[in-house]
């Protein structure tokens, strides 16, 4: 859903566009990176393996865009892709991701990213996708894009949201609690009404069901 991609775009502040990537995947980080690298009017400036490291290295470093896995450790690309517009304004958000769940690109739009690319995409129409973006514009792939019209809408709160994000990765309902600084009933109230709205036996399969849909 992108106007027609330009040739070559110099960085917004002169030069060429200063591009950090973040992947967990070695091997494919290593390819974008000595790929696009070889673009005249791109300059790598930076490479990580996850999320929390890509906006520190954002704060540090200000790309003009950084180039996110979606599914990364420590941090996924939407939550680092939200430290980085709070912390850099200036640097756009590019998310690829090989699994474009349902949902997803709600979430990513809410956070403001300008592009969302699947990881098929062939290194030189991601180079003119990333000149799209540096020069203002958005770029979402369209079958994502389509995906995302007929997604299922997410009927749980903010609240129910984070307390099944937390389940995916905490094996207690104490830990839940305090990891979002709420009490451990208070957390169980949500777990319960979470579940009640997915008709989901256990929070373990609403948070997966929430997983799947991209909701989380």
């Amino acid at each position: 859903m992108s106007e027609e991609l330009g040739r070559h775009t110099a960085s917004p502040k002169g030069g060429p566009i200063r591009l950090l990537i973040a992947d967990d995947e070695h091997l494919i980080r290593s390819a974008l990176e000595a790929l696009l690298g070889l673009e005249p009017d791109i300059e790598v400036v930076a490479g990580t393996d996850n999320g929390a490291s890509a906006a520190e290295l954002a704060i540090e470093l200000q790309p003009d865009i950084c180039l996110l896995d979606l599914e990364m450790p420590q941090a996924d690309g939407i939550e680092a892709a939200e430290r980085i517009a709070a912390k850099v304004p200036t640097a756009r958000v590019i998310i690829v991701t090989r699994h474009a769940r349902p949902g997803v690109l709600r979430r990513a739009l809410a956070a403001k990213i300008a592009g969302f690319v699947p990881k098929s995409t062939p290194a030189g129409d991601l180079a003119n996708v990333i000149r799209d973006v540096a020069a203002g514009k958005r770029y979402i792939d369209p079958e994502i894009a389509a995906a995302a019209l007929t997604a299922e809408r997410s009927p749980l709160t903010d609240r129910e949201l984070d307390v099944l994000r937390a389940t995916r990765t905490s094996s207690s309902v104490q830990e839940i609690a305090d990891a979002l600084f709420l009490s451990a009933g208070t957390v169980r109230n949500y777990l319960s009404a979470a579940m009640t709205k997915l008709g989901a036996s256990n929070r373990y399969d609403a948070a997966e069901h929430a997983w799947q849909q991209g909701w989380i």
